[in-house]
C-alpha cells in the first residue's frame, strides 16, 4: 500500500468510527519523518481511546498492518505511528492547544474526499 492509499484507508477507517475534523497534511517537502500528518477529533477521552484502539484493530485485520508504535494512551491525545502516515487523535481541547495544522502550514492540505 502506497502512502497515499495508507492515508485514505486510515481516514476512512476514522470517518467510519465518527471521528470529527479529519484533517491530512502532506510533510514530504518538511520532514523526513513521515509523509503525512492524519489528525482527528474524538468527543471525550473514551471516544479519543476507542478511536485508537478500533484504527489498530481494522488495520491489523483488513491490511495486517501494525503501527509501529503508539504514544498517549493515558491522555487526550494518541499519536499512531503507520510510518508513512503519523495519525493524531485529539480530545478538541488539546488538539486547539497544539494547533498542529499552524505548526505544520507549510504542508501542502489534502482532500480526504470523505
Amino acid at each position: 500500500m502506497n502512502p497515499r492509499e495508507l492515508l485514505q484507508t486510515l481516514a476512512k477507517l476514522l470517518d467510519e468510527k465518527k471521528a470529527l475534523d479529519l484533517t491530512a497534511i502532506h510533510t514530504t517537502e518538511q520532514t523526513i519523518i513521515t509523509d503525512y500528518f492524519l489528525l482527528a477529533t474524538g468527543t471525550s477521552s473514551t471516544h479519543v481511546k476507542a478511536l485508537a484502539e478500533e484504527l489498530e484493530h481494522e488495520m491489523k485485520k483488513r491490511h495486517g498492518l501494525l503501527p509501529r508504535g503508539i504514544e498517549g494512551r493515558a491522555s487526550g491525545w494518541i499519536l499512531l505511528d503507520y510510518g508513512t502516515v503519523l495519525v493524531h487523535i485529539f480530545q478538541k481541547e488539546q488538539r486547539e492547544y497544539y494547533n498542529l495544522e499552524r505548526l505544520w502550514e507549510d504542508g501542502e492540505a489534502v482532500d480526504l474526499g470523505l
